[in-house]
């Protein structure tokens, strides 16, 4: 795919940040590969990612089309909470990615699951994420559902999204939180400057609203009971730095030194997910325990009170 425009403002600015703050899904990583590739041209000439643009230049960048990796079913040992014929729920653990992505095209959950499904999953989302309706983060464990065929997965994504399903999740966070009970309502969108995070972003955000409850206080942090009325990206780890009160171990919103060495990233686990089953149509309740790393901080944050 080519792209061609002509520069009207920002002259001065180095081509690969023009082009990166034009063209927003491009990392800069990505854009200054196509420049050594010569896939970046101004006025029909390849330029040096330090070359600084000009009112009048005229930009042409070549987008390669995408090449979707083949995704190879892998045996792994799955955690199973339930399966049927169309629907499967996993208790996904801490470290593993849920579909192949970018520097992850084996040992995410997909690879796992299309070994263990066979050919028994839906389509909907394409080659990449077969079955998958929704995801967590990769360092979050916990509850996670996907479906076996094409009519199950719409039943289940429409209950997603009129926020139908139910999704309690458990978390550690900063500082003591006074209040039992209480309602983060704020949009979410992508950060205006670091385009891989999200942030409360009124001006170009969707709604976004997180209940908590408290369940523990302890010297320094507060166990708590986080649930989802809306369902973004990142929704529960942004709501609650939003608040001061950032998740242990989430170097991304909270501070960026561990207070305890070796926890790798964010303390959030899907402990709860309730859906309507797509063929009975009766409401069922999945349940995750908590993992034996969260169980283990919580009771030394006990023993440090």
């Amino acid at each position: 795919m080519v792209r061609e425009w002509v520069v009207e403002k920002d002259e001065g600015i180095r081509i690969d940040r023009y082009v990166c703050g034009t063209v927003e899904e491009l990392s800069r990583s990505y854009l200054q590969k196509l420049l050594a590739d010569g896939d970046v041209l101004v006025n029909g000439k390849i330029v040096k990612s330090s070359y600084k643009v000009v009112v009048g230049d005229q930009i042409t960048l070549n987008l390669p089309d995408a090449q979707e990796p083949e995704i190879l079913p892998e045996p792994m040992e799955l955690d199973i909470l339930y399966e049927d014929s169309d629907i499967i729920l996993i208790n996904k653990p801490k470290g593993m990615v849920v579909h192949p992505a970018a520097g992850h095209n084996s040992g995410t959950l997909v690879n796992g699951l299309m070994y263990h499904c066979k050919d028994d999953l839906s389509g909907i989302n394409g080659v990449l994420r077969p079955g998958i309706v929704h995801r967590i983060d990769m360092d979050t464990t916990g509850v996670l559902i996907a479906c076996k065929n094409d009519r199950a997965h719409n039943l289940i994504a429409e209950q997603l999204r009129v926020h139908s399903i139910t999704r309690k999740y458990y978390a550690i966070v900063h500082g003591v939180i006074p209040k039992e009970d209480g309602v983060v309502d704020a949009p979410i969108g992508r950060h205006p400057v670091d385009r891989k995070k999200m942030s409360v972003n009124t001006k170009n955000g969707r709604e976004a609203i997180t209940h908590y409850h408290v369940l523990k206080r302890y010297r320094r942090f507060t166990y708590v009971e986080c649930q989802l009325e809306t369902g973004r990206t990142h929704q529960i780890r942004v709501h609650m730095a939003s608040i001061g009160h950032p998740i242990l171990g989430d170097t991304v919103y909270g501070p960026s030194k561990c207070p305890f060495p070796g926890l790798q990233g964010q303390t959030l686990h899907a402990g709860v997910l309730g859906i309507i089953h797509p063929s009975s149509g009766e409401y069922m309740e999945f349940h995750a325990s908590l993992p034996s790393y969260f169980e283990a901080l919580l009771r030394k944050l006990e023993q440090e009170s």
